[in-house]
């Protein structure tokens, strides 16, 4: 019977999960990935094999089967699923102030982790709600959570203060930025493959639905664009990123919004979907472009696109400036690993840095896609969230091996 690990990362409406063999104490292989969407009365499963082919799906109602509950039934019914499970890894959003290293979960932890919650009141909630689903069925297995905020806990207190009354940063009002799992995996690929900009001056750029930069200084985060929430920084598909906080004031009183109002437009309703009108989704908003013959709708999702870039290349100067200048920048995730016509947009907007794009590779999706002679190299790179959890999970369960 082979051992493994279960790497869980909870959304608001979707649970992905990844499934590691571990063949000894330090090789890691990925065997299966899914992922379980909840509607209103049910929960749909898939599951993927290490190539990415569907192996197997479902639907079932939420009010007779318990998700989790399928999922790990799944794993001991499945013919190539016997597998002894040693621990399981959970991504969580906020660790606050406290929580700068993976750490396993124990009643009293969790008790902390949800104190948490007014800090990420949409993220919280969802990333421990599998932690406590686990506990009540395997109270006995080794739960590990591994935090968004830690990679940022080598940022200078200065970076991370608020000018508000000082009695907010006492209450834990200060910054704390995120994505920071997946700043950990790209670190350690540019020890592997670059090791110059591993220890340079380096921004790192994830790109997603979600977005933030990260401004990597001799291999540790100096600064990052998200900071409280991650509602700050850049931005992303249905979130504004850094906005006037006149803004909300003007809504507060003009338009009597309440929490519940700020929420749904600052998170739900803005970003590229706000300005754009049509999507959140830069894939569809590039495709409507393409074929929409309204002037005016077509002019809103230019400026979108052109808004998403603009906003990139300004905080990738305010991170220059912090580190004293950019050896290096690399692009992750979603948008930054696909979208070729973002990252030319925005390297081209980067040449008065001596930043020379080489169309082609960039067009091309290759590792590298600055020529030889430009002053900053700038990268291509899949990040993998999953396996820098799987790594964290792998020292609290030497003894189950």
């Amino acid at each position: 019977m082979s051992n493994i690990i279960i790497v869980f990362n909870a959304g608001s409406s979707s649970l992905k999960f990844t499934v590691f063999q571990i063949t000894d104490k330090t090789v890691i292989q990925k065997m299966i990935k899914g992922r379980i969407e909840y509607d209103a009365d049910t929960f749909h499963f898939f599951v993927h094999d290490e190539n990415d082919q569907l192996i197997d799906q479902t639907t079932q109602s939420q009010q007779s089967t318990n998700s989790l509950q399928y999922l790990l039934n799944w794993l001991a019914e499945h013919e190539e699923g016997r597998h002894n499970i040693i621990g399981i890894g959970h991504r969580i959003v906020h660790g606050g102030a406290n929580f700068l290293a993976p750490t396993q979960i124990t009643p009293a932890i969790l008790m902390q982790l949800e104190a948490l919650t007014p800090f990420a009141p949409l993220h919280q909630p969802q990333t421990l709600a599998p932690v406590r689903t686990i506990a009540s069925y395997q109270p006995k297995l080794p739960q590990i959570a591994c935090f968004d905020t830690a990679f940022h806990r080598t940022m200078p207190d200065i970076a991370r203060l608020l000018p508000l009354p000082r009695q907010y940063a006492q209450k834990g009002v200060i910054r704390y930025g995120f994505h920071g799992l997946s700043y950990d995996y790209l670190t350690q690929r540019l020890n592997q493959i670059d090791p110059q900009l591993a220890k340079g001056r380096t921004i790192l750029a994830h790109l997603g639905s979600g977005a933030s930069l990260c401004a990597l200084k001799e291999g540790k985060s100096v600064e990052t664009t998200m900071g409280f929430s991650a509602l700050d920084g850049l931005m992303m598909g249905s979130r504004c990123g850094m906005i006037d906080p006149g803004v909300l004031l003007y809504m507060l009183r003009e338009e009597k919004a309440d929490w519940d109002t700020l929420v749904n437009t600052l998170y739900h309703q803005s970003g590229l979907l706000g300005v754009s009108g049509v999507s959140s989704d830069m894939r569809a908003l590039r495709e409507h472009l393409q074929h929409e013959g309204d002037p005016g709708l077509r002019t809103s999702i230019e400026q979108a696109l052109a808004l998403s870039s603009y906003r990139i290349v300004e905080e990738i100067g305010a991170l220059a400036a912090i580190m004293g200048g950019l050896d290096g920048l690399v692009f992750t995730a979603g948008i930054g690993e696909h979208d070729a016509q973002l990252r030319q947009d925005v390297c081209q907007a980067l040449e008065w840095l001596g930043l020379k794009l080489d169309v082609q590779a960039n067009m091309q999706h290759a590792s590298i896609i600055t020529h030889a002679d430009s002053s900053i190299r700038v990268r291509v790179e899949p990040t993998h969230e999953e396996l820098v959890i799987c790594q964290n999970v792998l020292p609290f369960v030497q003894d189950r091996l």
